[in-house]
């Protein structure tokens, strides 16, 4: 009863934000009700009244002294100042056919939803999907953010919904075809651009639609639109290529510059973000970009700290990086000494 209760109220509160969003102005004929009562309500009271009793009834009066009264109390000469006033039920009636006129001018149909708005928001999420990070594509937000809204407002939520899910799958199908045929020397720089550019779609997806996520996925499916999305690219990208990505990994750590730092600190963050987990594939790698990942040092495994630190300087001298000098002096610090020291002895 509390989740009818909380879905009526939403839905309420998303039929007055459809009235004021478009503005239907259905008490722009108010005030001219109110005038038109307001004169007939004048009207009512400039009536002439019976004489009282003894004098001279209305049928005797002098049409001059009848006229000039008319006059004085600002109302029409002549038979039109008799006329009854007009019934208002007719004016009632016309004001709510005309705002009944309205709202069934602004209804979408399920044929107009396939034909004329889904058409617009599926060009807009090509666009977005296959940018690249820091371009401006021609769109505009604010038509697509009211074609949504509209879409929202007219119940056609759940299939805008399947729409766009349908529509996201199918883009991340054909990306995770893409990876599958790359080459290894440039498998990790591919699937770094597939996930940066699919992140960078997100941020301006979910908010353009924020009233669907709201009214539909929030307060129906109880769920979240971008945790969603996040979970198709889990699934349908990185749950496929993760046993070969992660081995090219831990490769190009141990050769130093095999690839670029920030490239390897986006990938393991974004791999981190779609499941944590996959941090336990290999903790050293994630533990370099992820803090809190390895297990806290402890007093009695110091040693093996030390060894483990001179096995890596090792490794780095047999690759070809030297120590160089070890002393405490820097370079020409002795030189200097010297100089000055026979300078002032002579």
């Amino acid at each position: 009863m509390d989740e009818n209760m909380e879905e009526d109220a939403s839905y309420q509160q998303l039929i007055m934000d459809d009235h004021n969003h478009n503005n239907w102005e259905a008490d722009a004929y108010q005030p001219h009700h109110h005038n038109r009562h307001q004169h007939h309500h004048t009207h009512h009271h400039a009536e002439l009244t019976l004489p009282e009793s003894g004098g001279m009834s209305q049928t005797q009066q002098d049409p001059k002294e009848l006229l000039h009264h008319l006059s004085a109390n600002g109302e029409e000469r002549g038979p039109a100042a008799h006329r009854e006033p007009e019934p208002m039920t007719s004016k009632v009636t016309l004001n709510i056919n005309t705002s009944a006129s309205k709202f069934l001018m602004n209804v979408i149909t399920a044929e107009d939803y396939q034909r004329t708005y889904w058409p617009r928001l599926d060009s807009a999420i090509d666009q977005l999907l296959t940018q690249s990070p820091g371009d401006c594509i021609p769109i505009s937000y604010e038509q697509i953010y009211s074609c949504v809204y509209k879409c929202v407002c007219q119940q056609h939520s759940e299939q805008m919904y399947c729409d766009l899910i349908t529509k996201i799958t199918s883009h991340l199908r054909r990306i995770s075809e893409e990876l599958q045929v790359s080459c290894p020397d440039a498998y990790i720089e591919r699937f770094n651009a597939a996930l940066s550019q699919y992140m960078g779609a997100l941020q301006s997806i979910v908010p353009l639609f924020i009233y669907m996520n709201k009214f539909y996925i929030e307060t129906k499916l109880n769920r979240d639109l971008r945790d969603d999305l996040i979970k198709l690219f889990t699934e349908q990208v990185a749950e496929k290529h993760v046993p070969t990505l992660m081995p090219l990994l831990i490769e190009a750590q141990s050769t130093p510059f095999k690839i670029t730092p920030s490239i390897m600190a986006n990938i393991v963050k974004g791999l981190y973000t779609l499941r944590p987990d996959w941090a336990q594939l290999a903790p050293s790698l994630f533990s370099k970009f992820i803090p809190n990942i390895l297990p806290p040092a402890m007093e009695s495994k110091l040693s093996e700290y030390a060894a483990e630190d001179q096995k890596l300087q090792r490794e780095l001298i047999q690759n070809g990086f030297a120590r160089g000098d070890q002393s405490r002096k820097r370079a020409g610090e002795e030189l200097i000494f010297n100089g000055s020291s026979s300078s002032s002895s002579s």
